[in-house]
């Protein structure tokens, strides 16, 4: 059996497909192209009710959600490799950090596109409202929260080389990859996120993957 990824073009499923180079297995990569509403296609709600990727299958079983994905895979494909260190700290930030990206910081950052992209959604009437409104939000609760996230990320990178504090990128690092892309592709990352940034993208696996994957540019200016 060989996992298959499908694949949204400018999603999450970008760190997956670096993951499953990481991993070296067999997979095949099933491309899905967003519509000009910027949604998913209706195929993917074939793979999986909600329609969303990242999706993978893996012979009889489907398995959604970046966590639960990434989890799965190092699960059973990993044989020890990309594992955190074996500390009661490491483990600790390889538990940590693989949760906190979708429980704490995309929420802000999705919240912060939304509201870019509102008003010019909106009708023309009410734009200037909207607009108000919205930026009055994101300047009165979501840049300071953002702004917490980002100290607290580059404070504990400024310390650590890899998420959970290894030699070298584990489960932690995978789902941390969009929170990363989105801080310096708004010009929002430190020093230290910009010199992750660089370890990450010097590995072999991360290229393979963006050639592999098309366009990703998900994180776009907010």
């Amino acid at each position: 059996m060989t996992v298959v990824l499908h694949h949204l073009n400018n999603s999450r499923s970008q760190r997956i497909l670096w993951l499953l180079e990481e991993l070296g297995i067999p997979y095949e990569i099933k491309k899905y192209e967003r519509l000009p509403s910027q949604l998913a296609p209706p195929e993917l709600s074939k793979v999986h009710p909600l329609g969303k990727s990242p999706i993978i299958t893996d012979g009889d079983v489907t398995v959604a959600e970046s966590g639960a994905i990434i989890e799965y895979l190092i699960q059973k494909y990993a044989n020890g490799k990309l594992a955190p260190p074996d500390t009661e700290v490491g483990k600790v930030n390889e538990l940590y950090f693989l949760h906190y990206s979708e429980g704490s910081v995309m929420p802000l950052l999705v919240n912060k596109l939304i509201f870019s992209m509102a008003p010019d959604q909106s009708p023309w009437f009410i734009r200037p409202l909207v607009r108000l409104v919205l930026n009055g939000m994101s300047t009165g609760y979501l840049d300071p929260e953002i702004k917490k996230h980002i100290d607290h990320i580059e404070a504990h990178l400024s310390k650590n080389e890899w998420f959970a504090g290894g030699s070298g990128p584990s489960g932690a690092d995978f789902s941390m990859a969009m929170v990363i892309d989105a801080l310096t592709s708004n010009d929002m990352a430190g020093p230290s996120v910009k010199e992750y940034v660089k370890r990450v993208k010097a590995r072999p696996a991360w290229q393979t993957a963006m050639d592999k994957g098309g366009e990703y540019k998900y994180a776009s200016k907010m």
